[in-house]
């Protein structure tokens, strides 16, 4: 559907209670929130946090929610319906979206519901505090997540091309590679945490060689953003991080590009900002590391411990792409996923939500609505139209390389340590959550100790890029890594490849011919 046209009109339970038109709202933050502020004064209880529609909100975060958040969602429902009032850190208030078709009509339907938090009311009259942990999650940034229409559709545009002309397979068999290095520090040993030594290590290095970054950068940018996506009082401190990394990023790509997703994004017809550029290298890098590296993480988990995952894949019943699927229908990476808002009154599910009212897509909770699922956990096979990458024009333009990563890392693995199994009782294994998202907090193996080393073969230099007279070049030459170009727009002429990056950088480095 074209963002920039009127949508269809939505089916019950939404209907327009006072359309108007949305004001022009100056992304300046308040100084401070007034005194008296309701948000601001809420004890232990949260009745009366705001009043109305939210007095008696439940919390999406603290003990009770962190313990479990399926139960809560569950709750929620039987309670509320499809959409809930809830509060977030620091008891900012909020609409949580819990039905599935709910969840599917907001987010196909970017001119009722907007991603512009500039319309978040709380927040234009003061009622959320400049040092709130949901901000970085939520404020308006200059990049795609923020826009709609046709601004949106430049944007995303550019993201979308610049991640497209990285070639596919060669990207797995550099993932293979990598895996391979990660996995030869621990096969010796017999034992291993596969949170810290594997599912947190290995989109990182990905991610950190797919932006151009030099590897000391990695390790700083992950633990960032991880607190950004948890919540944590560190948030805006590793925001200010994580821009300031990717300011420095850009700057070095204006004076010496490369074949990477940071100069790509500079050369673009798009003719992006800086502050652009940073701003989606900074989407990408929140989006796809944190939630890659709980999905490789809580498959793992699954392959181990559950009699589906464990038997029908030493079987050949179920492929490892399926085993992914299944996890994303259970456990999605991002369990609640920020932000829409409505841009003019609405009433869903019974419920009146004010225009500029904070609605959160509950991904989780969508996915397992009674409605569309018999059960709880019930197997959906071959089945993707679960939510857990979004839907509508703000769909994960980047699900694919996380895709990716998880499948063939955790292919990797497997085999080399075929006899894996966990260390300790699956009881024993515990959980840290947020508003946004679930995560386990060590995943502790052991296997027969191997000290053979990785033996995956060194992609050839090959791949090629929007090079004049590509698809002359039959697929499949070069090792199986060159392809058919598709033709990528540039506002300058084809660039050399960077030079004097380490040896993991070439495994992701394909130059182009000529």
């Amino acid at each position: 559907m074209s963002t920039s046209s009127p949508g269809p009109d939505l089916p019950r339970p939404f209907s327009a209670a006072s359309p108007a038109a949305s004001p022009a709202v100056s992304p300046a933050v308040p100084s401070a929130a007034p005194p008296g502020c309701p948000a601001h004064q809420a004890g232990p209880g949260v009745r009366g946090v705001r009043g109305g529609a939210h007095d008696g909100a439940v919390r999406l975060y603290g003990p009770a929610a962190s313990a479990d958040p399926m139960g809560t969602y569950e709750r929620l429902r039987t309670q509320h319906g499809p959409i809930a009032p809830v509060l977030l850190e620091g008891d900012v208030p909020a609409w949580l979206v819990l039905g599935y078709d709910e969840t599917l009509q907001v987010a196909r339907n970017p001119r009722r519901f907007t991603r512009d938090s500039r319309l978040w009311r709380d927040w234009r009259e003061g009622r959320v505090a400049e040092d709130s942990p949901v901000l970085p999650m939520l404020v308006w940034h200059p990049d795609c997540r923020s826009q709609d229409g046709r601004e949106h559709q430049r944007l995303r545009g550019a993201v979308k091309e610049s991640l497209e002309r990285f070639d596919r397979r060669a990207v797995r068999r550099a993932i293979h590679r990598l895996a391979h290095l990660l996995v030869d520090d621990f096969a010796g040993a017999g034992h291993a945490e596969l949170l810290s030594r594997f599912a947190q290590q290995l989109p990182m290095l990905v991610l950190t060689h797919l932006f151009g970054l030099p590897e000391e950068e990695g390790p700083g940018l992950v633990e960032a953003s991880r607190q950004l996506v948890r919540g944590t009082e560190r948030a805006i401190e590793a925001d200010r991080l994580i821009q300031a990394t990717l300011t420095r990023l850009v700057a070095d790509k204006h004076a010496s590009p490369g074949p990477d997703l940071a100069s790509w994004l500079i050369d673009h017809e798009a003719r992006l900002t800086d502050e652009e550029v940073r701003d989606h290298l900074r989407l990408v890098l929140v989006a796809a590391n944190e939630t890659t590296t709980n999905l490789m993480v809580n498959t793992l988990r699954m392959v181990l411990t559950d009699p589906r995952f464990r038997g029908t894949l030493n079987g050949g019943q179920m492929t490892l792409p399926a085993a992914v699927e299944q996890i994303l229908w259970d456990e999605p990476p991002l369990m609640v996923c920020p932000a829409r808002f409505p841009t003019y009154d609405v009433e869903i599910a019974g419920h009146q939500i004010r225009e500029g009212d904070l609605l959160l897509l509950g991904l989780a909770a969508a996915n397992a609505d009674p409605a569309i699922r018999p059960f709880p956990g019930a197997d959906m096979h071959g089945n993707r139209s679960h939510l857990s990458f979004g839907s509508g024009p703000h769909e994960c333009p980047g699900q694919d390389i996380g895709r990716a990563i998880t499948g063939s890392g955790i292919e990797t693995l497997l085999s080399r340590l075929p006899d894996l199994r966990l260390a300790v009782p699956e009881e024993e294994l515990s959980w840290t959550s947020s508003t946004w998202s679930r995560h386990l907090d060590a995943l502790p193996v052991r296997f027969t100790p191997r000290h053979d080393r990785g033996h995956s073969p060194r992609p050839a230099a090959a791949a090629i890029t929007d090079v004049p007279g590509a698809s002359d070049v039959p697929d499949g030459t070069a090792d199986g890594l060159v392809r058919t170009a598709r033709p990528v727009a540039s506002r300058t002429a084809p660039r050399s490849p960077a030079r004097g990056r380490s040896g993991l950088w070439r495994l992701l480095r394909w130059p182009r011919r000529g």
